[in-house]
């Protein structure tokens, strides 16, 4: 079962680059286009056994951007991003807990239960 605080009300761009998303406890989250995508978890992009990150930053441009935002059921949401990228789930329980603001505060008021 999800954490109610990891229940989205709405997700949208934060200005070009930017991916909105307001919780339904009223939190909002805005994460970094290109943050996000370097922390892209498909198997592309990441070992599927030994976990290690196989994109190489360098390759993701410095203004990658979503082009279209979509619901995976009711536990994510997957990004087309500019650099053809197409195939990461972002499960709404991992955005919430790597929420930045409360990353970069040392808050953690809603993790997951």
């Amino acid at each position: 079962m999800m954490a109610t605080s990891a229940v989205p009300i709405e997700i949208a761009r934060a200005g070009q680059h930017d991916v909105k998303i307001t919780w339904q406890d009223g939190h909002v989250s805005v994460y970094p286009a290109r943050e996000l995508r370097l922390a892209c978890p498909c198997a592309g992009c990441v070992d599927e056994i030994t976990g290690q990150v196989r994109v190489i930053a360098t390759s993701v441009p410095d203004d990658v951007h979503p082009l279209g935002i979509r619901l995976v059921g009711r536990y994510a949401i997957a990004i087309d991003w500019s650099d053809d990228h197409r195939t990461g789930i972002y499960p709404f329980e991992r955005l919430r807990h790597h929420c930045p603001c409360c990353r970069h505060s040392g808050d953690r008021p809603h993790e997951p239960a």
